[in-house]
């Protein structure tokens, strides 16, 4: 089952997370997991400076240890950054201890007071621990651009569930680099034709 729009029974439940932000002025937000890469995030930057837009990068350590010039450049030029752990680790696959170290970690890389779970998966017990330090950033509308078998039609269509106030999730891995390529200035023309505005997240 895909949910591109995250039903509001999920939300209502797990309601210590953040799955929505202010709705003021139209605005969207939009955010990038997984990086940074070479492959994507440069390109991702590229456009998103050519159409004046800032967004939030939910980066993996291992990954801004690996580049941190691409690191540095998503923080200089104004964009907001998160915390995805060391490893892109799964919270259910893997001990409580070990996945809040992987944070801990992680933290001495990325300073951030956001976090947002690999594959959204993020226990309770985890949660309540992590939300005395931590904004826990969940999303309202997810792409799905991961999927192979979900085609860039697919995804422009299911962008018509976007409202304001959302929290948009995209990734910047080297997996999926060619299609983000083609995907994001697809999916940000036609936002823009919706007069969204887009911010980065600021909680």
């Amino acid at each position: 089952m895909k949910w591109y729009r995250i039903p509001l029974l999920v939300r209502f439940f797990y309601f210590n997370r953040i799955w929505r932000l202010s709705s003021e002025n139209n605005t969207v937000y939009l955010t990038f997991d997984d990086g940074p890469n070479p492959e994507i995030t440069p390109f991702v930057l590229d456009f998103l400076k050519s159409e004046k837009i800032k967004a939030t990068f939910f980066c993996v350590a291992e990954n801004v240890i690996k580049y941190p010039e691409i690191y540095s450049r998503i923080i200089d030029e104004g964009h907001q950054v998160g915390n995805h752990t060391y490893r892109h680790e799964n919270s259910f696959k893997v001990q409580k201890s070990r996945y809040l170290n992987s944070i801990k970690n992680a933290s001495a890389y990325i300073h951030s007071t956001l976090f947002r779970p690999p594959y959204g998966k993020l226990s309770w017990s985890i949660a309540r621990i992590l939300k005395k330090k931590y904004s826990i950033i969940m999303w309202t509308w997810l792409s799905y651009d991961y999927r192979n078998d979900v085609s860039i039609e697919e995804i422009l269509s299911k962008s018509k569930l976007i409202q304001a106030g959302d929290i948009l999730v995209l990734h910047d891995n080297q997996k999926i680099a060619e299609k983000q390529k083609n995907l994001l200035p697809k999916l940000i023309y036609l936002l823009k034709e919706r007069n969204f505005c887009f911010e980065k997240i600021n909680v």
